[in-house]
């Protein structure tokens, strides 16, 4: 007896032989005829579900409502055309995939016990086996410790050093939090700037605490001597504990950390200190704006009726009205900035309701327009670090010194209110360029586009008659770092004769010798160690010959600039020039890769110090350090 047809097409189509060995299928509804047997070939079924699930039959469109609608076959043989019926259940890939989806969206590790968790999962999966707690915190943690070594081979690997930043987050209960962060440039040119470890400090005031801890994570990742800077957050370090750090990390780094490259400024952090400090000058006349604007935008009928005597009043502004996030200080910015551009409305709006009252007055309008001009220098040099996640240290020289200058302006006004409120800000502005200036034009100097002739026209501007023995600073420190690297690289061309740098060595008859430019107190020293540069020419002399070498960072500095364009990718630049400035692009590399903020994009313009969330809190060490880390590692990829 032949077998019934079990297909859902069958519904739709009937069979008909034709002539001996050949049948074909006819659609019931349109007649139309479909190859389906020829001898002992059969043709399938394939493009009958086509004919009746993609409404290709005519039939079906001229179907009047009302009639026999004949709808398309979907779920019967859905089943029926999957290409993964047959692939067998995984259960070790599943467990790796709900790791990974824990890690990158942050769920709770025990939503692998929740009922609904299991009951939607084996209904994709009938085989699934659910997981223990226990379980998917160690499939979190094995996968943080493949990543991790991928990782360190990574770094291991790359021809430069590594920078660190170091923040720090609190928490509900007495621990704080610190993350260290890599910063470095690959062999492949690209900017590389993971999290390497997040640790639990017990005793967040204790300097020997933070010690161990960033001396924990320089071991675990292997950067014993290949450190460059260490950037930290004022608000949690002190002198003590910077002199102890340097103590410690000098040992390896002798010609590094002498000098003022283990920083505790943060740019991030201090723009946000000086806009905190602006606000709190105002902050009754700024809780005012707030109370208004949050009634405005309490219901449609406020909002409705706010924006229609704006219409009648003709006023011109385009700017969104919005609620601040008061932990964020740009939007405190903008909302003032709007409620400024609608004062006429809000003045209006002041008699339209018993439950509403502005009570500012026109003199209180104008200090608001003159704090929003203070915010915007500050937003304007703070929108920097939102371009990308951590932007090469070339881009902060011109942003630190225009708000200086602007800043500066601003203190010396006519307007005794407006220079009364800047002037603090601008000296504690003031203290961190100087403190920053000159790792900030080093780094400037290493785009092609300015070189040292940004920082000469800068310096000119800011410091005046006294712009010489700085600018002999900056020259005098990135010549004693470019030694440094050419120490580095010698042994190697020492031994290989004609191979490795012997090419950026040039003879040339030996100069007069120049003096030693003038070190005022207010400048801190050299940007890098003072002692050491005599010896250390005196052993190239001898290696070359007794002859002065003409070093790839003077040619570099007397080719002409590059032109000015809006997207200039420095590190490609850096990139093509590694053949020219095989010793100076190494160094370019280090100086570009160090990170003037330790807070990212989304922490930017925060106020406060992050806090981390009790459930967080409640994981282990281990566990904590992989989760946070590993997604980030993803995130990143």
């Amino acid at each position: 007896m032949r077998s019934r047809k079990k297909s859902i097409v069958w519904e739709y189509f009937t069979v008909k032989t034709v002539s001996p060995g050949c049948a074909k299928a006819y659609c019931k509804q349109c007649n139309k005829e479909f190859a389906y047997m020829t001898g002992s070939k059969q043709s399938g079924t394939s493009h009958l579900k086509r004919h009746i699930s993609l409404g290709i039959c005519l039939k079906n469109h001229q179907t009047p409502s009302g009639e026999d609608n004949v709808q398309p076959p979907k779920k019967h043989f859905t089943k029926a055309m999957s290409h993964d019926a047959h692939i067998p259940f995984d259960q070790e890939q599943c467990n790796d995939n709900i790791a990974k989806m824990i890690i990158l969206h942050d769920y709770p590790l025990h939503i692998v016990e929740h009922q609904g968790f299991i009951d939607f999962v084996r209904l994709l999966q009938p085989q699934y086996n659910p997981l223990s707690l226990k379980d998917v915190q160690g499939d979190c943690v094995a996968m943080y410790l493949r990543e991790k070594q991928s990782l360190l081979n990574v770094i291991n690997g790359i021809p430069g050093r590594v920078n660190l930043t170091v923040d720090y987050w609190t928490s509900n209960q007495t621990l704080a939090y610190v993350f260290l962060r890599g910063h470095f440039i690959g062999g492949d040119w690209n900017l590389h700037h993971p999290i390497l470890s997040v640790m639990m400090v017990p005793f967040p005031d204790s300097d020997n605490s933070l010690n161990q801890t960033i001396l924990s994570c320089i071991n675990d990742w292997h950067l014993e001597g290949r450190l460059f800077t260490i950037t930290l957050d004022k608000l949690f370090s002190n002198g003590t504990l910077m002199g102890n750090l340097r103590c410690l990390l000098s040992v390896k780094n002798p010609v590094i950390f002498d000098g003022q490259l283990l920083s505790q400024n943060c740019y991030a952090r201090v723009l946000s200190c000086l806009a905190l400090d602006a606000l709190s000058a105002m902050k009754e006349t700024v809780g005012k704006i707030r109370e208004s604007v949050k009634y405005v935008k309490s219901s449609e009928f406020h909002e409705e009726k706010f924006f229609a005597l704006k219409r009648q009043l003709q006023v011109p502004s385009m700017m969104e009205l919005l609620v601040d996030d008061q932990n964020k200080w740009d939007t405190v910015y903008r909302m003032l900035a709007a409620a400024c551009e609608l004062k006429e409305v809000f003045g209006c709006f002041d008699d339209s309701g018993p439950d509403y009252k502005m009570n500012l007055t026109m003199d209180d309008w104008k200090h608001v327009e003159k704090l929003c001009m203070c915010l915007k220098y500050l937003y304007d040099a703070a929108n920097i670090l939102t371009i990308r996640p951590y932007p090469t240290a070339n881009l902060f020289f011109p942003e630190a010194s225009n708000l200086l200058l602007e800043l500066t302006h601003a203190a010396f006004s006519q307007d005794p209110f407006y220079s009364t409120l800047v002037m603090p800000l601008q000296e504690k502005f003031d203290r961190y360029w100087r403190e920053s200036c000159l790792i900030l034009a080093a780094a400037v100097a290493m785009d092609p586009r300015y070189k040292m002739k940004l920082v000469e026209s800068t310096f000119a501007r800011i410091f005046g008659q006294n712009s010489e023995p700085r600018l002999r600073i900056v020259e005098d420190g990135l010549h004693e770092l470019f030694v440094e690297y050419i120490i580095q690289m010698l042994p190697s061309s020492a031994t290989n004769g004609d191979e490795g740098n012997e090419a950026t060595i040039v003879h040339k008859p030996e100069p007069e010798p120049e003096p030693k430019p003038c070190h005022e107190e207010s400048l801190n020293g050299s940007l890098f160690a003072e002692d050491g540069l005599f010896d250390i020419e005196l052993f190239i002399s001898d290696f070359t010959g007794d002859h002065q070498f003409n070093s790839e960072l003077s040619e570099y500095l007397e080719e002409p600039l590059e032109p000015q364009v809006q997207e200039f990718d420095i590190l490609n630049w850096w990139r093509g020039k590694e053949w020219k400035y095989p010793t100076l692009s190494r160094m370019a590399s280090d100086i570009l890769s160090i990170p003037v903020s330790t807070l990212s994009a989304d922490s930017a313009f925060d106020m406060q110090i992050r806090k981390m969330d009790s459930y967080r809190c409640s994981l282990g060490a281990l566990t904590l350090e992989a989760i946070t880390c590993t997604k980030d590692w993803f995130q990143y990829e």
